[in-house]
């Protein structure tokens, strides 16, 4: 089969590579790119572990060909940081309240609610879950989940 060539940052690196039309963006991320931080979960696009942002839009990697990334911004859960060397708050308040069990849905979580966190700040408890409806958590009950949401925005927005 031919190989396209892509050009693309990700996680603010300019890459460039040659790929097979079907590679999924998953696959490519993380055999190609050794970013194992995004992770593979039913590869139906419907648990949300394989969460990244491409133009900082949320999307399911495990749905994206790596063909579709040819000049767009990817990242993912290893350019989710604060400041150097620091976690992102909502990294410290998943840690802090609690948001993680076995930790393999976070990055999920992370990238899929990092794009938004700016307008948490005054969205409910429903709304906040809404907003993470889209992601799969087997060990917590969300409850731990939505309170780091909340958390993250305090620490970075203030009280609203």
């Amino acid at each position: 089969m031919s190989k396209e060539r892509i050009e693309a940052l990700v996680n603010g690196t300019r890459i460039e590579y040659d790929v097979e039309p079907r590679l999924l963006l998953s696959d490519f991320l993380r055999h190609e790119l050794g970013l194992t931080g995004t992770h593979v979960g039913c590869e139906h696009g419907v648990c949300g572990s394989c969460t990244v942002q491409i133009d900082g839009l949320p999307i399911r990697s495990c749905l994206t060909f790596a063909v579709q990334i040819n000049h767009k911004n990817v990242r993912t859960i290893e350019a989710l940081e604060f400041g150097p060397e620091s976690l992102h708050p909502l990294q410290q308040a998943f840690s802090r309240e609690h948001g993680l069990q076995c930790g393999f849905c976070t990055p999920g979580f992370l990238m899929s609610i990092e794009p938004v966190l700016e307008q948490v700040g005054e969205a409910s408890d429903a709304e906040i879950r809404s907003m993470l409806s889209g992601n799969i958590c087997r060990c917590t009950g969300y409850e731990t989940i939505v309170s780091a949401v909340r958390q993250a925005h305090k620490n970075v927005y203030g009280a609203r």
